[in-house]
Parts: structure tokens; C-alpha cells; sequence
């Protein structure tokens, strides 16, 4: 009989949580759909590359908002056993508040690290595959970065001429071991630089121990230089800033390749912050379940249900308020960035802690 009580409570649970994604996932694909259409609706493009792309973004949006998912499937869960008298049934044969809420908190804990060990890194290269999309129907196609394993190219267009540049590394505000290429508007070489490293901190890149390759009739002349100024559209925060797309970075590549990207010049913090951020996950989802649990089962009276529904969605608006409150002091550097992900997950425990005990008085 336990067996078939603990496979009851499992299935329920599990049922109306892809449920509840499914009705989210339904939401969004009609929200986003919007969105893409307006962004393609100047481009000669059919309706089914706006479809094919809301379709493959809306998962990654699914992670964001899990613990959400996770804690409305609970209560939703929690109230209808509660309502239809199964938690009694339930609890005649040896079932306490308390172990109901560690069959349900220990299956989110496992859905948390199902989705960041197998999920997470489809929706990563889905991500990466939206963006490729959505970047070659831009229409400032004519300016492109890119950040590979080899390291960063940028493409720029001055004029009518362009501007090829790859650097193997970036490292805080330089770029290393640089190659630019210009081309004429007929795309003839024109020009080859290189230099050992770039200060790009603002618009106006320093290049540092320089040689100069001109042509002039497909003879190549050479000069050194020890310092030479160029122009860019590109500085180092806003190069920074464009590679900050935590759903491109999947839990698995940033544990098992850190130090690689770091190497490649990705920014430490931003790496730390992606990892810790999806971290975080499983135990997020087991403490939102603790947190429907306490509404459900604090009162067995139905006239309460409508009133606990109310108070938990009000509760889960604070808990994301106060998350996003706390990153913010991290990346402003107020506290410590690892400390600022994590703190969140400690109040809520100790709240939880709290509330699960008192629920298993009852």
C-alpha cells in the first residue's frame, strides 16, 4: 500500500506540473509569437520562421520562470488532494504533512537537476541557434561580432569599405595577438595590421607593437609602429555586454569547460554569476515546493484555499523581487557576487524550515 500511495503522490504531482508547463509554454509561444512577427513584419520572410523561432525561445523562458512552474503545480496538486479527501486517506495510512513534503520537495530537487544535467544544454544551443537567426535578418548586418572557440571576430563597415578583426583573446580591456584586414568596397585587400595588443577601453582602440601591411597594386610594403590609433563602434563593455546572454551558457559547459572559456575571455564574474545562477536551480524548486506545502497543509478548511492561492502568488512576486534585488548588490559589488545568488536560497530555507515543522504539528 505505501508503494501505491508514494507512485499516487509522484504521479499526481508530476502530472499537473507538465501540465502547468504546458499551459506556460501555451502562453508564451502566443506572447513571443507577437513579438517575432512584429520584428519580421518589414522582412520578406513566411510565417514559419517567426513560428520556428518563438518555438525554440520559449524553453529557455521556461527555466527562467521553473521555480514558479514548480511551486503553482504544488499547490495546485496539494489543494486538489486536499479538497477531494485523498491527503486524509492518505494520512490514515502513515503519511504526515511533513513526509508528504519530502516526497514532492525531493522530486522537484530531482526535476531541478534533470533539467540542468539534460534540458539545460538543448535549450543553450536552441539559444545560440536563435540568436544566429535573428542576427542575419538584422538590419545592422553590416556590424557583427562573434565570439568562438578561437577566438573573437568583429566585422565593421566604415564607409564603403570594411573592417575584418580577429583577436585571439580577450583580456579585461585589451584585445591580444590582433589581426585587421580592410577591404575596399570591391572587397580588395587593402590593408593587413597586426599588433600584439589593443586597449579598447573606449571607442578609440591603442594598438601596441604594430606592423602594417599596405597594397599598392598587389605589392604588399611593411612598416612598424610602436603605437597606432583606429576607430571603432566597439568598445570593451559593449563587446562585454553582448556576449551576457546567460541562456546561451549551459550548466554542463560552464562546469566541465570554466577555466577554457575563461582562457578564451570571458569575464569571471559573468561566468561565476551564470554558473552559481543555475546552481541554485534544484534547491529554488525544493523550497518553493516547501512553500506550497506550508500554504496547503498549514489548514485543512477549503474556504482557505482561495486565500492561500492569493497569499502564495504574493509571496513568490517578493521572493523574485527580492532575488533580483540581491543579484543587483552583487553585480554593483555591495556584496559579494556568489554570496548575493545564494542568499535568496538561504532566507527562503530558514523560512521554509520554519513553516515545515509547524505543518507537521498538525
Amino acid at each position: 500500500m505505501n508503494r501505491v500511495i508514494l507512485n499516487y503522490l509522484i504521479t499526481g504531482f508530476l502530472k499537473n506540473f507538465f501540465i502547468v508547463v504546458g499551459v506556460f509554454y501555451c502562453f508564451g509561444l502566443i506572447l513571443n509569437l507577437l513579438e517575432e512577427v512584429e520584428f519580421f513584419k518589414n522582412l520578406d520572410v513566411n510565417f514559419i520562421i517567426p513560428l520556428i523561432l518563438t518555438s525554440i525561445y520559449i524553453p529557455s523562458l521556461l527555466i527562467k520562470i521553473l521555480p514558479f512552474i514548480i511551486f503553482v503545480s504544488s499547490l495546485w496538486f496539494m489543494l486538489s488532494i486536499k479538497h477531494n479527501k485523498d491527503l486524509l486517506s492518505i494520512k490514515i495510512f502513515g503519511y504526515s504533512n511533513i513526509k508528504i513534503f519530502f516526497i514532492l520537495a525531493i522530486s522537484a530537487f530531482l526535476i531541478g537537476w534533470a533539467v540542468l544535467i539534460i534540458i539545460n544544454p538543448l535549450t543553450s544551443k536552441m539559444s545560440k541557434y536563435y540568436e544566429q537567426i535573428k542576427s542575419n535578418y538584422s538590419r545592422d548586418i553590416d556590424h557583427l561580432i562573434n565570439f568562438k572557440r578561437d577566438g573573437l571576430w568583429i566585422k565593421e563597415k566604415i564607409g564603403n569599405k570594411h573592417r575584418f578583426i580577429f583577436s585571439k583573446k580577450l583580456d579585461e580591456n585589451y584585445l591580444k595577438d590582433l589581426t585587421i584586414i580592410h577591404l575596399d568596397e570591391n572587397s580588395n585587400l587593402k590593408e593587413k595590421i597586426l599588433a600584439e595588443r589593443a586597449n579598447i577601453s573606449k571607442n578609440e582602440w591603442i594598438l601596441h607593437n604594430v606592423k602594417i601591411l599596405t597594397s599598392d597594386n598587389e605589392i604588399f610594403k611593411e612598416r612598424d609602429l610602436k603605437n597606432l590609433r583606429i576607430n571603432s563602434i566597439y568598445n570593451f563593455n559593449k563587446i562585454n555586454n553582448l556576449f551576457k546572454n546567460f541562456d546561451t551558457m549551459s550548466f554542463v559547459e560552464l562546469v566541465f569547460n570554466f577555466n577554457n572559456l575563461l582562457e578564451a575571455g570571458y569575464n569571471k564574474n559573468f561566468l561565476n554569476q551564470s554558473l552559481h545562477s543555475l546552481l541554485i536551480l534544484p534547491f529554488f524548486l525544493l523550497l518553493m515546493t516547501g512553500l506550497a506545502s506550508i500554504l496547503a497543509l498549514n489548514n485543512l478548511n477549503k474556504k482557505n484555499n482561495l486565500k492561500m492561492i492569493f497569499i502564495g502568488l504574493i509571496l513568490v512576486i517578493i521572493i523574485y523581487y527580492f532575488k533580483d534585488f540581491s543579484l543587483a548588490l552583487g553585480q554593483i559589488e555591495k556584496v559579494p557576487l556568489i554570496l548575493s545568488i545564494w542568499s535568496p536560497i538561504i532566507v527562503l530555507s530558514l523560512f521554509t524550515l520554519i513553516g515545515v515543522i509547524q505543518i507537521n504539528e498538525k
